[in-house]
């Protein structure tokens, strides 16, 4: 209860911010406290992944793309506010309202505790060869499911990359003064081309 109440402090802290460096850090630290509320759950895989992922990768990436933006917010009139609220009020509505069919947390009565979970701890050392359950579920029977998240990470980091690479070439457009053409030919200011056109 004390790590939700910390993550709800910083998730506050984080939406008034202006200040976009200070808002990479919170983001980082969020994600480190959502990776303890995991262990206090006794999901320390998903722990472990939320660790590296949301508070290690994505601060890295986030930081690396302040470098070429700037650390201020800006900020945009509030014609769209109010729209942006309705709609982020009616889309957590819908997912509390999905989760109201979910069996309590813990119940021994839960349908996944009568057809999958049995046989995940009786047979899974057997039909894998390995000795860790969470291991052989991950990498065995959800293999498919853990190919796809990496994948997701993949196409996220390259993007970034991406976006931050065609950032750094207009800057070093810019300070040579030059203007690369459609044929890989560079304008130089104030040239024949440019006058024309």
């Amino acid at each position: 209860m004390v790590l939700l109440i910390f993550m709800l402090i910083t998730g506050a802290a984080i939406v008034r911010l202006r200040n976009l460096f200070a808002v990479v850090m919170l983001t980082g630290l969020f994600s480190l406290l959502g990776a303890a509320v995991y262990v206090v759950m006794d999901a320390v895989d998903v722990a472990f992944t939320e660790a590296a992922v949301g508070a290690g990768v994505s601060t890295v990436l986030m930081l690396g793309t302040l470098a070429l933006t700037t650390s201020s917010e800006k900020i945009t009139p509030d014609s769209n506010t109010l729209a942006a609220l309705v709609l982020v009020l009616v889309t957590g509505g819908v997912l509390v309202y999905g989760t109201l069919d979910m069996p309590e947390y813990g119940d021994k009565n839960a349908a996944i505790h009568h057809h999958v979970v049995p046989r995940y701890l009786k047979e899974s050392s057997h039909e894998t060869g390995l000795p860790n359950v969470v291991t052989s579920i991950l990498a065995s029977y959800r293999g498919y499911d853990t190919l796809g998240e990496t994948f997701v990470i993949f196409t996220a980091a390259a993007g970034v990359i991406a976006i931050i690479g065609r950032g750094r070439r207009k800057k070093r457009g810019v300070k040579d003064g030059s203007e690369t053409l459609g044929d890989g030919q560079e304008n130089e200011p104030g040239s024949s081309d440019e006058v024309s056109s």
